[in-house]
């Protein structure tokens, strides 16, 4: 093990903390043959079995057990030593990985990054598109837009805006039905909301609108699906104000309504914040949320 690849630990640790090979190939974009000839070389370079192969994925033997919190800080600390290196680059060019809400992702960020590819042309974007909160610390992302403020000390977060949110109906649904003129109308009406959530009960109920779940007759805990059932026609359901009052297919109704806004900030890993291309699509980013929170955009042509 003279010149011990440091990739292979990377893989263990991955493996070891995903349970598959599959669930490790995505996290870390590589394949699943590459990731098994890691756990092969690993083991035959130790003399040690550090997994059981069975129906239910990787298992980790007593001597995986063993290995797997030194591996673990071994990774970091590689990881730590990238971070803190590609914090060194100055060059705006090269990729950046920005973590977002999958509604963000599908909704807000492509036009601005068409805007920043327009831009800086040496810059490439990779949309992580999830709810979940992505760990910066692994370097699941560069950058992520976060609708909380981490905890973390080794994360840097920027406060952008807040996000107002609105009632909104596609108009063709409101002629086929009628406008809520005040917020007890609502419970005349199809909604449209969260499936294993209790949220959008609990916030009807806070502005004096009573409703059970099976008011709400389109329900799903995804975002996006929510989103273009309302554009559909379905029924009346809540989403960001910005991004109904760029839709023609929708009207916003009942704005005396107090709905609570969506706070957003950035986040970035301390050890990256000097990076020049990162530092660029940072603060791109905090001016073209902004713009967007506000309802206004960058650029003569774009609409609204």
């Amino acid at each position: 093990m003279q010149e011990f690849d440091w990739n292979l630990i990377k893989s263990f640790v991955t493996v070891a903390e995903t349970g598959s090979l599959s669930a490790a190939a995505r996290k870390l974009a590589a394949s699943q043959p590459t990731l098994g000839r890691h756990i092969g070389e690993l083991e035959q370079a130790l003399g040690v079995t550090l997994f059981r192969r069975g129906r239910r994925g990787y298992e980790l033997t007593e001597a995986g057990t063993a290995l797997y919190e030194r591996g673990r800080v071994v990774s970091e600390q590689a990881n730590a030593f990238s971070l803190l290196a590609l914090g060194s680059v100055e060059a705006i060019e090269g990729t950046v990985r920005i973590a977002a809400s999958e509604m963000v992702a599908a909704y807000v960020l492509p036009q601005m990054m068409a805007r920043l590819g327009a831009e800086e042309p040496g810059i490439e974007v990779e949309i992580a598109a999830s709810n979940q909160v992505d760990n910066l610390l692994r370097r699941d992302a560069d950058i992520a837009v976060r609708m909380v403020k981490p905890a973390q000390n080794e994360l840097v977060a920027r406060k952008v805006t807040d996000i107002p949110l609105c009632v909104c109906a596609a108009r063709s649904y409101l002629d086929r039905n009628g406008r809520p003129r005040q917020p007890s109308n609502l419970a005349d009406h199809p909604l449209i909301g969260f499936d294993r959530s209790d949220e959008m009960i609990r916030g009807f109920a806070a502005f004096g609108v009573p409703v059970a779940r099976s008011a709400f007759r389109f329900r799903s805990d995804n975002h996006i699906v929510l989103w273009e059932a309302v554009r559909a026609g379905y029924g009346i359901g809540i989403g960001q104000e910005p991004l109904a009052a760029r839709d023609p297919l929708l009207e916003k109704l009942l704005p005396e309504l107090p709905l609570p806004v969506l706070p957003v900030w950035l986040v970035m890993h301390r050890d990256v914040r000097t990076s020049m291309r990162i530092r660029r699509v940072a603060d791109f980013l905090y001016e073209e949320l902004k713009r967007y929170s506000a309802g206004t955009v960058s650029g003569a042509n774009s609409a609204r």
